[in-house]
């Protein structure tokens, strides 16, 4: 009795002369950066688009972002929280990278209380303050 084998190898096909499709050996040049995208910046593009939905009247208030969501209101007010933070470290959290491997570094428990303060220099000291491992719970 023989036993099959099987080879699995990526492979990427171009366009050759006349229409043939030509095999490129190795990795095609799209492959996705591994890791995934951490949960903060995930949260942060929410509270963005949940933002806009409330500047259009699409939603008219918080507890109806809760109903559609599936969340309480306590929740969407936590996430919201994050549109209070200053444009640039906003900017930074949705670019942070992406998780190799177990938790993220920067956690939402963290962001809320830069976010819940008024001033955005502060809030930018704080942030420096984080990203350098300089974290204090509260």
């Amino acid at each position: 009795m023989t036993m099959g084998l099987t080879i699995t190898k990526p492979i990427h096909f171009r366009r050759g002369g006349r229409s043939q499709k030509v095999i490129e050996e190795g990795v095609a040049k799209n492959v996705p950066e591994l890791g995934r995208v951490p949960r903060i910046s995930r949260l942060m593009a929410l509270a963005i688009h949940m933002d806009d939905l409330i500047r259009r009247g699409e939603v008219t208030c918080y507890a109806e972002l809760a109903r559609l969501a599936h969340v309480t209101r306590a929740r969407v007010t936590q996430v919201m929280l994050m549109i209070n933070l200053a444009p640039d470290i906003q900017e930074e959290i949705l670019h942070l990278p992406r998780t190799k491997g177990g938790r993220d570094p920067i956690r939402e428990k963290m962001i809320r209380p830069i976010a819940s303060m008024p001033k955005w220099r502060r809030q930018r000291e704080m942030w420096r303050g984080l990203r350098n491992g300089r974290y204090i719970p509260c």
